[in-house]
């Protein structure tokens, strides 16, 4: 960003009014590659969980939750009878640290973190204008209602949203995104028992299928980026 200001008059009745830039240079933080290293971390417990997730619902659905929270997964999970304290606790943990993470790498990278959802993650430029005139508007809204998406998190990095705001408005979205998911288990409970049930008698199927998935999807990420 650019601004001018003009700084006063010299000489002889002479008004000259002199202009003076201020850039704005946006400078990475020293912890900034810690972030990335963190994220790598968290996509890699993703990947694990999106290949073994069969398995490891029949034999460990706390140990699924702990590896990523997605809501298919938190869903699942329920199917399976894992504990209320560790669906509550675990959900909101993991859920909470994959948006602290890349709020971090928005507020260490700015800009440079959602040329690589571009590039990367296949966000258009389109949607991610989008979210970011919305958010400048309406974040009371938006931090809740999208308390799992990486993106949104970024961008309240980018946008430098104070903590104690940030922390209010993702408790809040955290808190309503269990409630709701809790409530369809409860809904469909029967159908998620006939599927833990199938599952514990085909798990290496699905474990099979799921692996050929991940790595089909890491490797068009992976050709996107290299475009």
């Amino acid at each position: 960003m650019t601004g001018a200001t003009p700084i006063g008059e010299v000489g002889g009745g002479d008004s000259v009014d002199k202009m003076t830039e201020a850039v704005h240079v946006h400078t990475r933080p020293p912890w900034a590659p810690l972030t990335l290293a963190a994220f790598v971390g968290l996509v890699v417990c993703t990947n694990i969980a999106g290949a073994l997730w069969g398995r490891l619902l029949v034999s460990s659905p706390e140990g699924l939750l702990m590896l990523s929270s997605r809501n298919r997964y938190l869903v699942l999970a329920l199917g399976a009878d894992v504990s209320t304290v560790v669906y509550w606790l675990v959900g909101s943990l993991r859920i909470g640290l994959a948006f602290v993470v890349c709020h971090l790498i928005g507020r260490a990278y700015a800009d440079d973190a959602l040329r690589w959802f571009v590039k990367y993650l296949g966000v258009t430029p389109e949607a991610l204008d989008q979210f970011n005139r919305g958010f400048a508007k309406a974040e009371w809204l938006i931090i809740p209602f999208f308390a799992g998406s990486n993106l949104i998190a970024a961008l309240s990095g980018l946008h430098r949203t104070p903590w104690k705001r940030l922390a209010a408005l993702l408790t809040v979205g955290i808190f309503a995104r269990l409630a709701l998911i809790w409530w369809l288990a409860q809904v469909f409970e029967e159908e998620l028992s006939d599927f833990v049930g199938w599952l514990q008698k085909y798990s290496w199927w699905a474990v099979g299928i799921s692996v050929a998935l991940v790595l089909l999807v890491n490797l068009r990420n992976f050709r996107r980026g290299a475009t």
